[in-house]
């Protein structure tokens, strides 16, 4: 039975605008209450979605969540009408209005960790969605998350979604943006790597960013996943590499198949992880280390280059599709024009432009959520969620008539963009089917 990657992308929604609020992010901190374009980036978005539908890839979305989230406004003690309670809370602490509004729920690199059929037990499709408690706008999202995850693979016969592991000190999960996959093929077994940046009575705290990921999260995912412990490596992130601003694992490494690309300050002790990474996967797998001085950190971390697409489109043939940002980052150009030219698996790269995710700090591959499903498990699933040239079209036409072309923070009190974005998600429903 034929076993594919379906990539399901964040449909990036219309209150999509720079709060700043990612602490650690740099990308988004710098700049923090700058103009955003919501209809720019749902384009830019779409658009990249459509490049890899055109190359034969399954490409799917999720579609925005709801916000304003009113509740979390209510639970800050603003009550009142919407409208009021907006004005309120824009008069009092616009900064919780920002959180009301985020809409990074596009970044579905966050979403869940995915385990498929091939690696559970059970024979099905594994998903826990992150309960991204480390940062309160995000942490918004894990309900909703939830929710639509348990919408579109509904069939208990073939997937289970799980609830988001517990809050605690101990457990924050923040989704595959720290795991990775690696496979000979996409429908035989793999090896799950989980990344974390903590684990219990850890004294090698870092000094700048927070920690957002912790190995009794990871731990607890692989085991509710059924996954064979002997298949599973978990491995610490360099604590210099959080504090430059690698706020998430897919930041500095990424992987596909039987090909590992991986900065040399990835992981903590990152001789021994890659060695048992080798040794759990077996003969085949490449892995490649990019020296920090052919890619400093800050290169890595401004352009981007690890949160790259790394997509298969042959027989041992990958295509990298990267952030714009890395043609204009000398560095990453160079590494770009060396990894063409080496043995690898990468023979074409191209570049895509997502300026607006990427000012707010997210780059091709935060925008994506990686589901290895077999024909029968695709088969399904909701049709309307799958990109096709007409459902493209489609999308765009609603971006364009519901989408503001410039959103600042100050716009977020404005009491017509409650309205404005109910009627927009009102429709996206009705083309859903949800």
């Amino acid at each position: 039975m034929t076993t594919y990657e379906v990539n399901f992308d964040g449909l990036i929604g219309p209150t999509h605008h720079y709060g700043g609020l990612s602490h650690g992010n740099l990308a988004s901190v710098g700049h923090r209450h700058a103009i955003s374009s919501p209809r720019s980036a749902a384009l830019q978005g779409l658009a990249k979605m459509m490049r890899v539908a055109d190359l034969g890839i399954p490409q799917a979305f999720l579609p925005p969540q709801r916000r304003p989230d009113l509740a979390f406004l209510e639970v800050q003690g603003f009550s009142g009408s919407p409208a009021e309670r907006i004005s309120a809370t824009g008069q009092q602490r616009p900064d919780l209005l920002s959180i009301a509004y985020s809409a990074s729920a596009m970044w579905t690199a966050n979403a869940a960790t995915v385990s498929p059929s091939s690696d559970c037990e059970d024979g099905r499709v594994h998903f826990t969605p992150a309960n991204l408690q480390t940062m309160p706008h995000r942490a918004l999202e894990a309900r909703q998350t939830t929710k639509t995850l348990r919408t579109i693979f509904h069939d208990k016969n073939h997937f289970v979604v799980h609830e988001p592991v517990t809050a605690g000190v101990e457990t924050s999960d923040e989704g595959a943006a720290n795991h990775t996959r690696l496979c000979r093929s996409y429908g035989g077994p793999g090896v799950e790597i989980f990344v974390y940046g903590r684990e219990q009575d850890d004294h090698h705290q870092t000094q700048r960013f927070p920690v957002r990921q912790t190995r009794a999260a990871s731990e607890a995912i692989a085991t509710s996943h059924m996954l064979n412990p002997q298949r599973c490596v978990f491995a610490r992130q360099h604590p210099d590499a959080i504090d430059a601003g690698v706020f998430h694992n897919d930041v500095i490494s990424v992987g596909n198949q039987s090909f590992h690309l991986v900065h040399e300050f990835a992981f903590a002790d990152q001789d021994r992880v890659l060695a048992e990474i080798s040794d759990t996967f077996g003969p085949g797998l490449q892995q490649i280390v990019v020296t920090d001085q052919e890619l400093s950190l800050p290169d890595a971390v401004q352009s981007y280059f690890f949160n790259s697409q790394l997509i298969t489109t042959g027989s041992n043939q990958m295509l990298l599709l990267c952030p714009i940002e890395c043609s204009e980052n000398a560095a990453a150009n160079r590494l770009v024009a060396s990894l063409l030219k080496a043995d690898n698996p990468i023979y074409d790269c191209q570049f895509v432009d997502l300026r607006e995710s990427m000012q707010n700090g997210g780059g091709p591959a935060c925008l994506r959520l990686r589901v290895v499903l077999t024909e029968e498990e695709r088969a399904v699933l909701p049709p309307s969620v799958f990109i096709t040239q007409r459902q493209y079209r489609q999308l765009c036409d609603w971006v364009k008539r519901h989408y503001r072309s410039q959103l600042t923070v100050d716009d977020l009190a404005d009491p017509r963009l409650i309205d404005e974005v109910a009627i927009a998600m009102q429709e996206l429903d009705e083309m859903l089917g949800f």
